[in-house]
Formats: C-alpha cells, structure tokens, sequence
C-alpha cells in the first residue's frame, strides 16, 4: 500500500510540477527497499505507456554527499527516451519543479552486466565508448527536503540527461585524471577530475551492477550509465547557458529559458 500510494503521489508531483512533502515525513520507518520498489513502480507505470528504458544514472558517489546523507553508498535511478536531449539544446525550465545541474562521464555500453561479481575490468571490457554528459536533477520533494529514501524513491532525483563530447574509447584514457572545467554564462564556475567519482567512474558503474544485481536487473547493451556528478549540482536560472568541457573527450552544453 505504501509503495502504490507514494508511486502515485510523486508521479502526480512530476506532472503537475507542485512538490509534496518528503515521503519520509509520512512514513517514518520507510526502509531503502521499500524506496528502490517505490522506484520501480514509477518506471513500470511509465514503460506501460510507451516509455523506453535507456540507461541508468548514479547518485551520491562522493563522500561529501554519502556523510550528508549518512549512508556509505550510492543509490541510482533510471533513465527513460523521454528523458534524453541534445547538446546545445534550449532546455525550457517550465517543465520542472526546482532543477540543478550535474557534470559528469556517461558510460554507453556494448556487452550486457549484470551482478553480483561484477569488477571495474568488467566495466572496462563492457563499455563502447565514454561521453561527456549533463544531469538535469529535479527533486520532487518539496525544498529538497530529502533524506536518503526520498531520492531514491524519487528515481534519483533524475529528471533530464544530455550527452555531448566525441565518442571516445575507453582505452584512450585515464578515467581518474580526466579533467573538467565547467563555465556558466561564459565565466569560470568550477573543475574537477574523475577521481570525485569513487576514485574512478568505472568503480561507479561496478558498483550500479551488482546493486542492481540484488533487485534482479541487468545493464543492456546499447544502455548509457551515468556514472556520478564530479562536482556539486548547481540551481539553474533562467537565462543560463553551461559548458563543461572535459580533456580528450570533448564537451557538453545548454541553455534554459
């Protein structure tokens, strides 16, 4: 009952685009599996209406984020076609609540994973090439008032992704020390390197397939992952456009209006 009732509650918050209170304010003893099936009921409910699972997203990989949230581990959520925008795009922020944006490496994949048992060399083996991506994060919880079980039965707080840049193999590069730089309006905002992502990105995308192993869930091939934001999100105003350019694997751009 819990889990039907919150699946309606914030789906109905996504369309209307009016926040509710966090879910943990109302179900105090809401456990991490109950969020992840608050989660999937969400998803079954879009994919029954055509929409088309494509990848997945991962959150919390930074130690900051874990300690605010007081937990040791990342959580994920899904990524559906509708979901997907171009580089370079005009984005409209009409269509969400309270949006932030997020830097970060998109893994698209060739071979299938699936855990328990899955290494960062399976990671490796399984990836057709690397991307500079944008994650356009949109809690439908009110203030972003969220503990831990919020987010995650908020699909991740996941609301939109663009994926820039060239097609790179991940052969060609040193996943920990590619740079980032990202510019907002033309002027510096912030740098980073993959390392923020768990020590390597790829130790992100291991970790996402034998989390969803538990639930019985494989990567596809053909799939993006993102694989973790390597700075903090920032809010998004209208009239900004924001870059973020990564060495060797290229760039990543928008503008919201």
């Amino acid at each position: 009952m819990v889990v039907q009732l919150s699946a309606e509650r914030l789906l109905k918050a996504e369309k209307s685009k009016r926040a509710i209170s966090p879910l943990t304010d109302d179900y105090a003893t809401l456990t991490v599996d109950e969020a992840y099936a608050i989660q999937l009921e969400q998803i079954r409910e879009k994919v029954e209406k055509g929409s088309v699972i494509v990848g997945k997203k991962i959150g919390l990989t930074s130690k900051v984020m874990q300690n605010m949230f007081q937990v040791n581990e990342p959580d994920y959520g899904h990524l559906l076609d509708d979901m997907i925008l171009l580089d370079g795009e005009t984005v409209s922020l009409e269509d969400f609540i309270q949006p932030k944006l997020e830097f970060e490496i998109a893994f698209v994949l060739k071979k299938d994973l699936k855990g328990p048992g899955v290494t960062v060399i399976d990671v490796l083996e399984a990836t057709d090439y690397i991307a500079p991506a944008f994650e356009i994060i949109d809690s439908r919880i009110r203030d972003w008032e969220i503990k831990f079980e919020d987010t995650v039965a908020d699909n991740g707080s996941s609301a939109r992704a663009i994926l820039g840049g060239k097609p790179t193999n991940i052969e060609d590069v040193d996943l920990a020390h590619i740079g980032m730089v990202v510019y907002r309006n033309g002027k510096f905002l912030d740098s980073a390197a993959g390392a923020a992502v768990l020590g390597n990105p790829a130790r992100a995308v291991a970790w996402l397939a034998n989390a969803l192993g538990k639930y019985d869930i494989s990567l596809y091939a053909g799939e993006m992952v993102l694989s973790g934001a390597l700075s903090a999100a920032v809010p998004i105003e209208k009239g900004d456009t924001f870059t973020a350019e990564f060495a060797h694997i290229g760039s990543v751009s928008a503008t919201f209006q």
